[in-house]
This record gives C-alpha cells, sequence and structure tokens, in this order.
C-alpha cells in the first residue's frame, strides 16, 4: 500500500494526495471539457445530467430528479426551466398528486439527448484514455464502491 507523499515540513499532506481534492478537480476539469463540447448544442452537462435521467426513466418528477442528482430544489427548477425553453422537457402536474410536476422529455429532447451523450461519451473516453479502456472501468467501479 503506498503511503501519501508529504511536504517536507510538519508532515503535512500534498493537496494534490488528498482524495478530496482529486476528485473535486478531476470533476471540474471533467464538467469543463463536457460544457465546451456541448455548448455547439446549447445545453450544458448539468442540463444533459437531467435529460439523462428525464430520458431513462430513472425518476419521473422534478422532486426525484432533483434527489436522484444531489440538486437543491432552486437550481433544479432553473435547469428544468431551461430544458423546457429549448422544447426538450415538458412539464405537467402528476395526476396522482397535483403539486408535484411530472417531466417527460418531448421527441426533440430524446433527439437531443442522444447527440449530446454520444459528445459527453467522447470526452469521458479522451478524459479517462490515460487509464486505458480497464483503468477507466477499474475506475467506474471504485466510485461506485465509495458510493
Amino acid at each position: 500500500m503506498a503511503i501519501p507523499r508529504t511536504d517536507q515540513r510538519d508532515g503535512v499532506r500534498r493537496h494534490d494526495e488528498v482524495v478530496g481534492y482529486l476528485l473535486k478537480h478531476a470533476h471540474l476539469e471533467l464538467e469543463r471539457r463536457t460544457d465546451e463540447a456541448l455548448a455547439p448544442l446549447g445545453l450544458t452537462s448539468r442540463e444533459l445530467g437531467v435529460l439523462r435521467v428525464i430520458v431513462g426513466g430513472a425518476a419521473r418528477s422534478q422532486q426525484e430528479t432533483a434527489t436522484l442528482l444531489g440538486v437543491d430544489r432552486t437550481s433544479m427548477v432553473a435547469v428544468v426551466d431551461a430544458l423546457e425553453r429549448m422544447g426538450a422537457v415538458a412539464r405537467r402536474p402528476s395526476d396522482e398528486d397535483r403539486r408535484r410536476n411530472v417531466l417527460e422529455a418531448t421527441a426533440d429532447g430524446r433527439a437531443l439527448f442522444r447527440r449530446a451523450e454520444d459528445v459527453s461519451l467522447a470526452v469521458e473516453r479522451d478524459f479517462t484514455a490515460a487509464l486505458g479502456g480497464a483503468g477507466a472501468a477499474e475506475l467506474r467501479a471504485a466510485l461506485r464502491a465509495l458510493l
């Protein structure tokens, strides 16, 4: 087992040996690259994440989607508003509970999702290329184990 390196003084771990720092900055870099690649489609990585949950059927309501993605309600409203303005999703009151909004991808939204998902996957492959295919799969498995 590798022991984290420390700076010479006071045995302080280097910032690039701290798991939280590494995860945060890897995420920020991947998000930056993905946002840049998605810009021609008029979409952000956050909007793609919400669209992925809706198209994939992982959640039906706005609240379920926010909970699944760990997004606060205010941010979720803004993302869904943006997706609705671009015609990618439709929001309607739930038949069971009128206080809840059900989210559905439109035909245009599903087509946009397919294009955006291809772009996102290409960025992800490029981002993890240094790990190789097996390394990228191991990274996903390790992250799922942590979660």
